[in-house]
C-alpha cells in the first residue's frame, strides 16, 4: 500500500510540473513566438496542438479524450496488478500516466494541447513535457519488457 501511495504521489507531482510548464509558456510567450533557451539546442515556443502526435487528426479533441481515459485505465490498472514487478516497468508505466493524464487535463480544459519545446538543431515537431514523459515511458517499458523476455520471464 505505501508503494501505491509514494507511486500515485510521483504521477501527481509529474503532472504537476508539466502544468506548471505549460502555464508558464501561456503567460509568457506569445503565441507563435520563438525564444532561445538553450541557444542552438533549445528554443521555446507556444503553439496550441488541437491534435495528436505531430499535429494530426485536428479537432478531434473528444475522439482523443475518449481513447486517452481508455488507454489510461488500462495502464493504471496495469501499474495496480503489477507494482511489484521491476522498478523499469513501474517507472515506464509512471511515466505513460503522468503524460497522457498531462494532455488530458489540456484538451479537457482548453480544448487543445500547449506545446513549447523546439529543438533548433533538427526538423522535428514540437512537443511539450508529457510528451516527453510519454515518449521516454514507451522506450523504458519497452527495454524492460524485452529484458524480461531476454531474461526468460
Amino acid at each position: 500500500m505505501k508503494k501505491r501511495g509514494i507511486v500515485a504521489g510521483i504521477i501527481a507531482a509529474l503532472i504537476v510540473l508539466d502544468q506548471l510548464v505549460k502555464a508558464y509558456v501561456v503567460q509568457n510567450i506569445a503565441l507563435g513566438e520563438i525564444k532561445p533557451w538553450i541557444p542552438n539546442l533549445v528554443s521555446l515556443t507556444y503553439l496550441q496542438n488541437r491534435g495528436a502526435a505531430f499535429s494530426m487528426l485536428q479537432d478531434q479533441q473528444w475522439f482523443f479524450a475518449v481513447i486517452t481515459l481508455v488507454v489510461m485505465a488500462g495502464a493504471i490498472w496495469y501499474l495496480h496488478k503489477h507494482i511489484e514487478d521491476s522498478f523499469w516497468t513501474v517507472f515506464g508505466l509512471v511515466l505513460i500516466i503522468a503524460g497522457g493524464l498531462g494532455n488530458f487535463i489540456d484538451r479537457i480544459s482548453q480544448g487543445f494541447v500547449v506545446d513549447m519545446f523546439h529543438l533548433d538543431f533538427v526538423n522535428f515537431a514540437i512537443f511539450n513535457v508529457a510528451d516527453s514523459y510519454l515518449t521516454v515511458g514507451v522506450l523504458v517499458l519497452l527495454l524492460a519488457m524485452l529484458k524480461e523476455e531476454m531474461n526468460g520471464n
